[in-house]
């Protein structure tokens, strides 16, 4: 038998007494005390994620492929954000002014399913966003509780973060990369840079404004045939739109407009507004509509995003009936469920090393560090004082640097998705999913094949290269 020797029995003595104490003058419980005593260790990753947003998720995939060591943690309960919790299931093309498709990477295959109606429903989505995640560490419901940062040069380096989940001991953890990934800031908005301007600077308020948030609305039973037949039989398209509304459409997937029939609706609550439609068929009578907007909505706090749901359910009901007495085909139309989160087109974004101009875009300007490319028109939707939302035209093709996607006064800190470094006009195009989520996935290759050199080293020549890499070994041409 193993005998310890009379230094260890004195030390072991010694722990056992200390901890007597401690329990003497701390009466928690075991689970208590685990809540307040964080842990000794500093588990090291090469990349952390804030956030569970698609975009955050290819890049984190693509950081995993590499062997890169990577952790993803979400503030919210459930993961997926506006993809999956707010069912944001309208994928917005990316076009050039030839209407050649500017959707690349991963997220085309996304795209393809979409288009050829493999992926409509939620599960469908789930099932994909799955496959995405699969091999990436996920903890939710996490709290971020302390951020270290320290002077590195002319720029500040984040060096350690502290967060904890519910009943669980404090974890510290150092990351070589930060991504901020959430709707609501949760990492960058600690960080002490500059807010770039919102819709404030259109509408000429004095406070920051936001764009309105979207509670999308499922039905069933919807006759869709009859919706599409109904609108042929009114063509031609100038008809259509002025019996309708302006940019009313119907095919056999897709409806947009009825603005003259929406207006008609007044809400509830005037913290609501019923906009035009834009609805998407789900096929065996199933429908989803993005068109309730709900302003003021803080996606920081908790408490905001649950009124606002409850709202939307709220409302529910009664737009059902406005539309069964209103819109052809929904005469028997029923509800199908109700999301969990809302769609969150935009909040608070914070300077990058390149902010992102609306003549960059409408000069069709290419950078020499893009990361991705775009093409989307400029379209920003409601707000209280511009409730039917204001566009500014239709770029060609423009770059997405990225420096646009790095915070500006950190060497280590990434911003991901509708996070992008933009002007609030050029904001109205960049912020488009498949942008972005190529911009994630460009950004994840980049991360696991530079490891020699900071991000914020790479120049130039260093972009011939991988401009290269990812034409040959990803399909992706940034050109």
């Amino acid at each position: 038998m193993f005998m310890h020797s009379p230094k260890f029995h004195r030390f072991t003595s010694c722990l056992a007494a200390a901890l007597i104490l401690l329990s003497a003058s701390n009466p928690t419980t075991t689970a208590a005390a685990k809540s307040i005593v964080p842990s000794m260790a500093s588990p090291s990753y090469d990349v952390v994620v804030i956030g569970s947003e698609i975009q955050g998720a290819l890049l984190a995939r693509e950081a995993v492929k590499a062997g890169l060591k990577v952790l993803m943690l979400d503030p919210r309960s459930k993961p997926g954000g506006e993809l999956i919790q707010g069912q944001m299931f309208f994928l917005d093309d990316v076009n050039d002014n030839k209407h050649r498709s500017l959707v690349q990477g991963e997220i085309k295959s996304l795209f393809n399913g979409y288009k050829a109606g493999t992926i409509l429903k939620a599960a469908d989505f789930q099932k994909y966003y799955n496959k995405i995640m699969q091999g990436i560490p996920l903890k939710s419901g996490v709290v971020l509780d302390h951020i270290d940062t320290k002077a590195a040069g002319s720029e500040k380096t984040l060096s350690s973060l502290t967060y904890h989940v519910k009943n669980e001991a404090p974890i510290t953890i150092r990351s070589r990369y930060w991504v901020e990934n959430t709707d609501f800031n949760a990492l960058s908005g600690r960080l002490k840079e500059a807010r770039i301007p919102g819709m404030e600077s259109i509408d000429h308020g004095k406070k920051p404004d936001y764009m309105a948030a979207t509670y999308m609305l499922n039905f069933k039973n919807v006759n869709w045939n009859q919706l599409h037949e109904s609108i042929l039989e009114n063509y031609p398209l100038t008809n259509v739109r002025n019996k309708y509304g302006p940019n009313t459409y119907v095919d056999l997937h897709f409806a947009t407009g009825f603005s003259k029939i929406t207006k008609r609706y007044s809400t509830k609550d005037k913290q609501l507004r019923l906009r035009g439609l834009n609805a998407a068929y789900q096929k065996n009578g199933q429908v989803i509509i993005n068109a309730l907007l709900i302003y003021d909505v803080n996606p920081s706090d908790p408490k905001s995003v649950a009124a606002a749901v409850q709202k939307g359910k709220a409302e529910a009901p009664s737009i059902l009936n406005f539309l069964r007495l209103n819109i052809p085909g929904f005469a028997n139309a029923e509800l199908n469920g109700f999301p969990e989160y809302l769609y969150i087109r935009d909040y608070n974004r914070y300077e990058t090393k390149y902010v992102l101009g609306y003549t960059d875009l409408m000069s069709s300007r290419m950078f020499w560090d893009d990361v991705s490319i775009g093409g989307y028109p400029v379209d920003l939707q409601g707000t209280r004082k511009i409730p039917t939302g204001i566009g500014f035209g239709k770029p060609d093709r423009y770059g997405l640097p990225l420096r646009s996607f790095e915070l500006k006064s950190y060497d280590n800190v990434l911003v991901a998705g509708k996070n992008v470094g933009a002007s609030i006009k050029a904001y109205g195009s960049a912020r488009i999913m498949p942008t972005t989520a190529l911009a994630a996935q460009t950004i994840g290759i980049i991360l696991g094949r530079e490891r020699s050199k900071r991000l914020t080293d790479l120049n130039a020549a260093d972009f011939q290269r991988i401009r290269s890499y990812l034409k040959k070994d990803y399909q992706i041409s940034l050109q």
